[in-house]
This record gives C-alpha cells, sequence and structure tokens, in this order.
C-alpha cells in the first residue's frame, strides 16, 4: 500500500448519479489492476473505491456514485469537490485488495459487475487489452436501467479489438425500446455456460449480488479459489 497525495484534476458527471474523478498522484504509486483505493477524509475516516484505470495510467480514475441516499459515496464525492474548489490535494492510499487480476495462467475469463462495480471489471478489462492478453474473456454488466450504461461505447470499442473478448450488458428493468439482454446480470451467465469450472472469474457490486453470485456459480461448478471479489471476505 502507498500512501500520498493527489490533485483532483477532474469531476464529471457521467449520468445523473454517477461521476468520474480523476486524481494525479504527486509520487508514483504501484498498484495492479482489480485493485481499489480509498480516500482520506480524515485519519479515521477513509472511503474505499475501486480504481478504473490501470497501472499504466499517469491518474487514478474512479466512478463514484452520488445519489442523495448514498452517503458513503455522495460524502466523499463533497469532499473531493471541496478539495478541487480550493486547489487542495487530497489524501489517498493506493494498492489495497486482494482481488486483483491473475495473470498466471490461460483459463477464460467472466468479469461480472453490478452497477458501478463496473470500475473495478473496467481496469481489468483494459489491462487485458493493453497487455495483448489472448484468453477468452466475457464481461458482463448488470444495470437497473439502460441509462446507467455510461462506458457502453467504450465496451463496445473494446470488445472489437479482440474476437476473444465479449461484452454483454444485461439491464434488470429495460425500457420497451432496450434491444439487449435483461433479468438479472448472474442469471445471464448461467444461462450462457453449461458449467462454470474453466473460468476464473471477477466479481464487484453490492454485497447482496455478490453473496448470491457466490452461491449460484458453486453450485455450477466455478472453483472457489479461482473465484475473485474483495466483498468475499465480508460475506
Amino acid at each position: 500500500m502507498t500512501t500520498t497525495l493527489c490533485t483532483v484534476d477532474l469531476i464529471e458527471a457521467l449520468t445523473p448519479t454517477v461521476n468520474r474523478v480523476l486524481l494525479t498522484p504527486k509520487e508514483p504509486v504501484n498498484f495492479t489492476s482489480g485493485q481499489y483505493l480509498q480516500i482520506c477524509l480524515s485519519q479515521t475516516d477513509k472511503r474505499p473505491f475501486s480504481i478504473a484505470s490501470t497501472p499504466k495510467s499517469s491518474q487514478l480514475e474512479l466512478h463514484i456514485g452520488a445519489a442523495v441516499a448514498d452517503q458513503f459515496s455522495s460524502q466523499a464525492l463533497a469532499h473531493l469537490l471541496e478539495k478541487q474548489d480550493k486547489q487542495e490535494t487530497v489524501e489517498v492510499e493506493v494498492g489495497l485488495g486482494a482481488a486483483q487480476f491473475q495473470s498466471d495462467n490461460d483459463r477464460p475469463i467472466i468479469l461480472l459487475a453490478g452497477g458501478t462495480g463496473f470500475s473495478y471489471i473496467h481496469s481489468i478489462a483494459k489491462h487485458i487489452a493493453e497487455q495483448q492478453i489472448n484468453r477468452p474473456v466475457f464481461l458482463y454488466w448488470g444495470v437497473r436501467n439502460e441509462d446507467a450504461l455510461y462506458f457502453t461505447s467504450n465496451m463496445q470499442k473494446w470488445a472489437s479489438s479482440n474476437s476473444q473478448y465479449h461484452f454483454i450488458p444485461v439491464v434488470q428493468e429495460p425500457s420497451p425500446n432496450w434491444q439487449g439482454r435483461s433479468g438479472m446480470v448472474h442469471q445471464a451467465i448461467l444461462d450462457d455456460f453449461a458449467a462454470l469450472d474453466t473460468f476464473d472469474i471477477y466479481v464487484a457490486g453490492p454485497f447482496a449480488m455478490a453473496g448470491a453470485v457466490r452461491a449460484a456459480f458453486l453450485e455450477k461448478g466455478a472453483i472457489r479459489d479461482r473465484m475473485f471479489a474483495d466483498a468475499f471476505a465480508y460475506i
């Protein structure tokens, strides 16, 4: 873990409830795609967020929810906005978590994100492309409404960069105009694969979703040691 100060270079709305944040560390930081950082509101109040960028980037990218009801995220965002307005640095701890990308094998990969858990999946997918890793990758992104698919064009470009890469958005409550997959995102995976024992599986999203995924995937043959999610340590 590295503790450093960062400038707040950008805060922009991706949707009415999700903001993209770019931080530039004052000194080099080390992390692996799939790890997270903590924003230090104080020495006793530290808020974890997945890093959406890869170690190759000079900036740390975050996707932070801004819903008023979500005080955990909205208070962190307010802290960052205040630092940006005052042109002050923010303290962060980088390189946390144990669900980082595993590059030591050739197993096919399932990347599963619920909501803004996408930022974790995005870092891994982007790293796979940067390193030209030629393994089958199936990226499933589940959201409640299709308006929440804020990085669809980016992921379509990612999928088109390699015939091994596949992007499958899944909308829980689609509008009549939605032409893609619908329902629960983990059910889409269960429907698509007869067994999951050959896959490395990476999961990010609400704890309730992570718990349901773990139970359902283990029943479908997934190997527990080849399933990665920081949420598993708490549920």
